[in-house]
């Protein structure tokens, strides 16, 4: 089994190819940079289209298959930026138009999750996903993945890639202030905004500005920013593995390559008698091969899409898709009743935004 996986949901530009087990056969990405600012949309398109053949073909020679020996061709739907979307949907749909294979929608998130799953063997773990556009703390219930707890305005990743570039960084941001916040140990004082399972992180960025504009060093807000924001990160995540009675964390999303970020959870999941696991940097950042693995999984299922009913889905929440891979089952303490909304509670599916989330910020 060969599935091609092509991702193209905001900066980067990726395919990936996977066999059995999530065995990564071949992986080659390009990240679209911005001469100044953040990302505009129509220009990481364009950077898409321009380099996703190559890609491809470099995939392929990684992997030493030929067309004839993929099984499917999986894609990003959603959520995501629309023209990024679009640019990878129309070269899968063209690949598996000339090839003569299957077409497979994957959610983003929904990749972010299965490949730590697979990877980590921990089937039952919480997923801290710490992304560009999107975080949330997601578990498994009753055939969907099942959203605990996210942010309430913009995206972690979002977040600081706007931070540094106010403090006169460029994109993006997170390595950067990781870097710099290795320097000091000054910890200022921020806003720490957790309500119940949710965070928001829009009054941390105007309070760091602040204290920037007050003479503060990069260094000490970068600190202050990452000791703040990670603790909040990992106290709704250990809130929803004592509610569901789970010891067990996995992470994804290009934040969850912070090694400040992975530290605290696997402190937090260790004291509770659990542990925790993040993919290698190439595997938790965006890729085309956990967009692969996970088509291959939806292949399984049955879950392709006719051409003409593939449209890419910007704002496709992960709590919206069903999981026809996994057993329907509740799993742990009944993590349905968590997302507010599988047994009598309140939705926790709100007018979506771009990015699939309640913020407006991309996903990473």
């Amino acid at each position: 089994m060969a599935v091609l996986g092509i991702e193209s949901t905001a900066h980067t530009a990726s395919a990936g190819i996977v066999g059995e087990g999530a065995k990564v056969l071949g992986l080659a990405s390009d990240m679209y940079r911005p001469p100044s600012g953040g990302i505009h949309p129509r220009e990481a398109a364009n950077h898409h289209v321009e380099v996703l053949p190559g890609l491809v073909e470099r995939a392929l020679a990684d992997a030493r298959l030929t067309p004839s020996e993929i099984e499917a061709v999986a894609f990003a739907q959603g959520p995501g930026l629309g023209p990024c979307l679009r640019a990878g949907a129309t070269v899968a749909r063209m690949l598996a138009l000339t090839w003569e294979r299957p077409l497979v929608p994957v959610n983003h998130c929904v990749a972010h999750v299965e490949i730590a799953r697979a990877l980590s063997g921990l089937d039952d773990a919480l997923l801290l996903y710490a992304s560009g556009g999107n975080t949330q703390v997601i578990a498994f219930g009753s055939g969907r993945y099942r959203v605990l707890g996210e942010t309430l305005d913009i995206g972690i990743g979002n977040f600081l890639d706007k931070l540094w570039i106010a403090l006169g960084g460029t994109f993006p941001g997170g390595p950067a202030i990781e870097a710099a916040a290795r320097t000091s140990s000054e910890l200022l004082p921020l806003p720490y905004t957790v309500h119940g399972m949710d965070v928001a992180f829009s009054g941390i960025l105007t309070a760091a500005l602040a204290l920037s504009r007050r003479g503060a060093s990069r260094e000490d807000i970068a600190y202050s920013v990452e000791a703040t924001t990670y603790s909040m990160l990992t106290e709704i995540t250990e809130r929803a593995l004592a509610h569901l009675g789970r010891r067990d964390v996995v992470l994804g999303g290009g934040v969850a390559c912070n090694q400040r970020l992975q530290g605290m959870v696997r402190a937090m999941a260790e004291g509770r008698g659990g542990q925790s696991f993040a993919p290698p940097r190439s595997l938790c950042v965006d890729n085309g091969a956990m967009i692969a693995w996970t088509g291959a999984l939806a292949l399984s299922a049955g879950a392709v899409s006719p051409v003409e009913r593939s449209a890419v889905r910007p704002r496709q929440r992960t709590d919206l898709v069903e999981v026809g891979w996994r057993p329907a089952g509740v799993s742990g303490r009944a993590a349905v009743r968590a997302s507010r909304g599988s047994s009598g509670g309140a939705s926790r599916s709100p007018a979506p935004s771009a990015s699939g989330s309640r913020s407006a910020a991309r996903p990473r």
